[in-house]
């Protein structure tokens, strides 16, 4: 009797166990048919793809893989497993839409360099809250009073270089855009606030992409030394405006005057940390938009023609630069606006970002695993013939239309 006993318990055993195995495999079959990782390659050990990223052109390294694997697809770069996406429907799947899955990352070390309450690495309530702020101070209705101060920059810059002379058109750019970021924060400075700004300023930018150390006399070094000075400087500016009790509307303003549902304000160090923040992450875009503009033109003749033509008849309008600029008459720019467009598209001057999955995220039947790197492709899409016909050749027209 034992023996049947024990013969029918290793049988229940042994069956309960084969059915639990098919079930768990079915599962599994299951869960991976919902969702699997992308195609792709993720390179060697350790290394990944990145030694093939830096030996060729990235843009080159990127269209490859998106002609091989398609709009979605996997590799391992810069010591980050990464999934590519380079459609506009993921980028704004991304960014937009599904945002809360995904956070913002940057490295610790430009982290410090910007400050750490900077919006740029912050999420949900405080992110959105300060991006509010920043776009308030950035209205239709703020940048219409500012038009002739940004004229009158424009042509101070333009003024400064020799004529015969050899300029660096990106450097030149650099110090236009920032003057227009200064006026656009703090409104009319003064000059010695302004000098003290751009001096630190150049120290902490030099010292940005530099390696990481804090040896005294390394470019990194120097640049955190600056960037404590420039934090003082806005304290002494903020110190002045509280005594004065001004109450301006550009984006220190802004910032001052903000509350949030608990009447809580920004402290000194939050203001100084999303001011540098948006002056670091408006300066070098702008410089190399307006630069890349300027190429464009010198490289298109009959373009430039155009432009020319459309700017001349604003120019005559008021009474040959006797009247300023006006809001109104840079609203009817369409040919230089399309050629705007058109530059920041061939351009593309920020390839990717660098997002990283805060959860397993499913997209099209692929999963992102957490933790992983996720990056939308902007210049692939804006070189994608799906989207634009001729993607290579530069043609302003293609915006006639919306």
């Amino acid at each position: 009797m034992e023996s049947i006993v024990s013969t029918l318990a290793c049988l229940l055993f042994l069956l309960s166990s084969l059915i639990s195995y098919i079930l768990l495999t079915k599962l599994k079959r299951e869960a991976e048919k919902c969702a699997k990782l992308p195609p792709g390659s993720m390179g060697w050990p350790f290394i990944g793809e990145t030694l093939q990223i830096y030996s060729q052109d990235p843009n080159v390294f990127f269209a490859t893989k998106q002609k091989r694997y398609g709009e979605i697809f996997k590799t391992h770069i810069l010591g980050c497993p990464c999934v590519m996406l380079a459609s506009p429907e993921a980028a704004k799947f991304v960014l937009a839409t599904h945002a809360h899955f995904f956070k913002p990352t940057y490295p610790k070390s430009k982290e410090k360099i910007i400050g750490p309450s900077a919006l740029f690495f912050h999420q949900a309530d405080y992110h959105a809250r300060l991006r509010k702020l920043v776009q308030s101070s950035l209205s239709p209705e703020r940048i219409k009073k500012l038009i002739p101060d940004i004229e009158a920059i424009a042509i101070s810059a333009l003024e400064s270089c020799a004529v015969g002379q050899v300029i660096n058109t990106f450097k030149e750019m650099k110090k236009f855009s920032f003057d227009v970021g200064i006026l656009s924060i703090f409104g009319h400075l003064d000059d010695s606030y302004r000098e003290k700004l751009k001096q630190n300023y150049l120290i902490v930018d030099k010292g940005y992409n530099s390696f990481p150390s804090n040896i005294p006399g390394t470019a990194y070094h120097k640049a955190l030394l600056a960037r404590k000075r420039l934090s003082q400087i806005v304290s002494e500016i903020i110190c002045e405006r509280k005594e004065k009790r001004l109450l301006e509307k550009d984006l220190l303003g802004c910032l001052l005057n903000s509350r949030d549902e608990k009447g809580r304000t920004l402290t000194e160090d939050q203001i100084a940390d999303n001011i540098i923040g948006v002056l670091f992450a408006a300066q070098d875009t702008t410089a190399s938009v307006l630069t890349w503009i300027l190429k464009y033109l010198h490289d298109n003749p009959k373009l430039l023609e155009a432009v020319k033509a459309e700017q001349k008849v604003v120019h005559e309008s008021n009474n040959g630069g006797q009247r300023a600029l006006t809001w109104a008459q840079t609203k009817n720019m369409r040919c230089t606006y399309r050629f705007i467009l058109e530059s920041m598209r061939m351009a593309s001057i920020i390839s990717f970002t660098f997002r990283e999955a805060v959860c397993d995220v499913e997209y099209k039947g692929f999963l992102i695993p957490k933790g992983w790197q996720v990056m939308p492709l902007f210049r692939n899409i804006h070189h994608n013939s799906e989207f634009f016909s001729e993607p290579q050749k530069v043609d302003p027209s293609r915006f006639e239309v919306r």
